[in-house]
């Protein structure tokens, strides 16, 4: 990455300066012990416990940091308790993954009047000026690639029902644009004949998806999820129905992966969720022990649309049993 090149070099710079007899700041700094609060919206979610292990193995990589891991527990009150009270306790520098984003905007603005640096992961907040960076995927894209996954693979058309994620969350709404984005081009062909939101929870996959089959006077030809779990909790209703409806999701979880594998479920999307959590922390240490500003304080992957033709991919491979 340019920001450890960068940072490399000002090791060097500080090196030199010290044999010249003159202070050499970052390198004074390279070792500092930091505390750095972690911070993910519901560590129910296999994806956000992934994310919490990556950092947690980047952490221990880049050697000397604490981390104080914080369970959002699907609550805004809690997570903006969990930031206050690291601000109390002076923390080095805060990674969080906001549970909404809005609502998190207070306690991350004292954050950063507070003189601590923010990076934001997977879910970016825009009105907090003075944060560091935000690492995530481009939600728009991801849901974008659905799209054009659902226009492959029915070319002629097709009746869609999409499970919405969590209202109030980034990557809900820019994954639900994304795939609109696609199909409201073409309509006519691809109508949306059932919407609504599952809160990126299996057991609401599952009732949603009962509701709108029975409700639906004939069946979709295709089920969008904004994630895994409730992909899979789609599944799960379209077995129990008798049918067999194509279900995409996003995440790229390894029990996805493995249905993947099974011929139950046709794609999922993946965000690269390790690569954000460990981007983010490097970026953030490099702020805090050398001084460094990131090169671009917004970096956002490019999701990549996982099927059986292109699996070797997906980021969990190791993770499949």
């Amino acid at each position: 990455m340019l920001t450890r090149r960068f940072a490399l070099a000002c090791a060097a710079g500080g090196a030199v300066l010290a044999l010249a007899g003159l202070p050499g700041p970052a390198l004074a700094q390279a070792d500092k012990p930091l505390n750095i609060l972690t911070s993910l919206p519901n560590m129910a979610f296999p994806f956000f416990v992934h994310m919490q292990k990556e950092l947690r193995a980047e952490a221990e990589d880049l050697g000397g940091i604490t981390l104080m891991e914080s369970d959002g527990q699907g609550s805004t009150p809690k997570q903006t308790a969990d930031v206050e009270a690291a601000i109390i306790q002076g923390v080095d520098g805060i990674i969080i993954s906001p549970n909404e984003v809005d609502a998190m905007a207070p306690a991350l603005q004292q954050a950063v009047d507070a003189g601590i640096p923010v990076v934001t992961i997977d879910r970016r907040v825009d009105n907090v000026p003075g944060i560091l960076a935000h690492v995530g995927a481009d939600n728009v894209k991801g849901g974008e690639a659905q799209g054009q996954l659902i226009m492959e693979l029915f070319p002629d058309g097709a009746k869609v029902l999409n499970l919405q994620g969590q209202p109030g969350s980034s990557p809900a709404i820019d994954r639900n644009a994304g795939v609109h984005n696609v199909l409201d081009e073409h309509a006519e062909k691809y109508p949306f004949v059932f919407e609504q939101t599952a809160n990126f929870a299996r057991d609401r996959g599952l009732s949603v998806t009962e509701a709108g089959l029975a409700g639906l006077a004939e069946p979709p030809d295709v089920i969008v999820a904004a994630n895994d779990d409730m992909a899979l909790g789609a599944i799960e209703a379209i077995k129990a129905s008798g049918q067999d409806i194509p279900v995409i999701g996003f995440d790229a979880l390894p029990e996805a992966l493995a249905s993947i594998q099974g011929g139950e479920l046709s794609a999922s999307i993946e965000q690269f969720p390790g690569e954000q959590s460990r981007t983010a922390l490097r970026l953030l240490v490099d702020h805090l022990r050398e001084g460094t500003e990131p090169e671009n304080p917004l970096v956002l992957l490019t999701p990549v649309a996982i099927t059986e033709s292109n699996f070797d991919q997906a980021e969990r491979l190791e993770e499949l049993k």
